[in-house]
């Protein structure tokens, strides 16, 4: 397996600071370092579920308009390079060594006044002062959790977007919706454009105020785009689209999946806003090359055709009940086998739930993580809801449900860990499963 530098060894054992909401230590370290995320405009991306893929969708359509772009997420599936992307490209073992050393040097001094600066605090800071040397023009921003005292929440975006809302990470956010929608709507700006996806009454509510209070003109995607899917396959799904603007030509965009489709919706409606509130030049031709060449891994992502085996790093109860609708209409009828990874946090049950009726087969791995849930708990979990459920190592289950799907005309769903989805894209690049 893939095996890190050992200057990020060091940087991942700053993990063990774990999760402190609050912007002091990102401010101090940022202003240590000149203020860099003041000279990047940016898009900023909360959201339960979906954050990834529309922050993603917006950089490739940016990039597509000749836009030097940055993209930022989290986490990283591989490596932690990914999280930090300039043109699409990660940043290099080089620059980032230079940037751990550059940030670690003024680390002590916030500790000192702050508390010890976290891993996500530390990374965000990084990824700023990468963006600035590298003369971005524009960065899709993705949240790390929540919004309003999450890290990346420093920037004044030339808009924000919330792309759902559901219960998640509540020891930190809340254990109520509208307590959660109070914290992602915490990325709302003073006078700047919120786009949101598909959100509940409850959400819409809590969102609407704070919008009105920042004066921020609030654009519902699901009242600005129309999108209509014709056929879906394999490949990906043919869409047609009409915003209020424009009456875009059919496309394949390359992400499966129905959930998808509100992404893509919002995505656009960003776009759209984005053209109009800032004058960015992005025609629509422009939009639909960009969605058509977007790349996302473990999202859906088709790890081979024949047989058909799917990954998708979803991890919570509303992931799953979209991940096991894709599947299921992947599937056509043909048996489903899922190879199954968790982290010990995850509401193990309810994940499970949506693929009750669909799995005939079932692989438990172990992760290589300390999170990762113990296989013995997590497979009397999967034979609880009627499966044929087998323990063994993740080469080996990949190796065995590729037999299975051969065998029985059947269909592989990897998933349950976005770590799972790591270590599987890692084998994927060793050729382990082409083995």
């Amino acid at each position: 397996m893939h095996s890190e530098p050992e200057f990020i060894q060091r940087l991942y054992r700053m993990r063990t600071f774990g999760i402190k909401l609050g912007l002091d230590r990102t401010n101090a370290l940022l202003e240590r370092l000149g203020n860099p995320h003041l000279a990047i405009a940016a898009i900023h991306i909360a959201g339960t579920n979906g954050k990834g893929s529309v922050a993603a969708m917006i950089e490739s359509v940016l990039r597509e308009a000749g836009y030097r772009t940055g993209l930022y997420t989290s986490p990283h599936l591989i490596r932690l390079n990914e999280r930090m992307r300039v043109d699409g490209n990660p940043i290099s073992d080089e620059e980032l060594k230079e940037l751990v050393e550059l940030v670690d040097s003024h680390s002590a001094a916030v500790a000192r006044e702050y508390g010890d600066v976290t891993f996500f605090e530390f990374t965000t800071a990084l990824a700023f002062e990468y963006f600035r040397r590298q003369r971005v023009g524009i960065v899709a921003l993705e949240t790390g959790m929540g919004g309003r005292l999450d890290s990346t929440n420093v920037v004044f975006p030339l808009l924000s977007v919330i792309t759902s809302i559901a219960l998640e990470h509540v020891e930190h956010l809340g254990s109520t919706v509208p307590q959660i929608a109070a914290e992602k709507g915490g990325i709302i700006k003073e006078g700047r454009p919120v786009v949101c996806g598909k959100l509940d009454e409850e959400g819409q509510a809590v969102i609407g105020r704070i919008a009105r209070s920042t004066g921020s003109p609030v654009i519902d995607a699901a009242e600005w785009i129309s999108v209509r899917r014709v056929s879906q396959s394999i490949a990906g799904q043919k869409i047609k689209m009409t915003s209020c603007e424009t009456d875009y030509p059919p496309l394949l965009l390359p992400l499966l999946g129905e959930h998808q489709l509100e992404n893509f919706a919002t995505a656009v409606a960003a776009l759209e806003t984005a053209a109009a509130a800032a004058s960015l030049e992005i025609e629509p031709k422009t939009i639909s090359a960009g969605l058509s060449h977007v790349n996302w891994q473990a999202r859906c992502q088709v790890l081979s055709e024949h047989p058909p085996i799917v990954l998708d790093g979803g991890h919570n109860p509303g992931a799953a009940r979209v991940l096991s609708a894709t599947i299921h209409e992947l599937a056509g009828g043909c048996p489903t086998g899922l190879v199954l990874g968790m982290c010990g946090d995850k509401d193990v049950h309810r994940f499970l739930k949506p693929f009750r009726d669909m799995v005939a087969r079932c692989w438990v791995v172990p992760l290589r993580n300390e999170r990762g849930i113990a296989p013995a708990e997590l497979s009397a979990a999967a034979a609880g809801m009627g499966w044929c459920v087998s323990e063994m190592d993740l080469a080996a289950a990949i190796a065995d449900a590729r037999r299975w799907a051969i065998e029985e005309n059947g269909l592989v769903c990897i998933a349950g860990s976005l770590f799972l989805a790591g270590e599987v894209l890692a084998l994927k690049e060793e050729g382990v499963l082409e083995s």
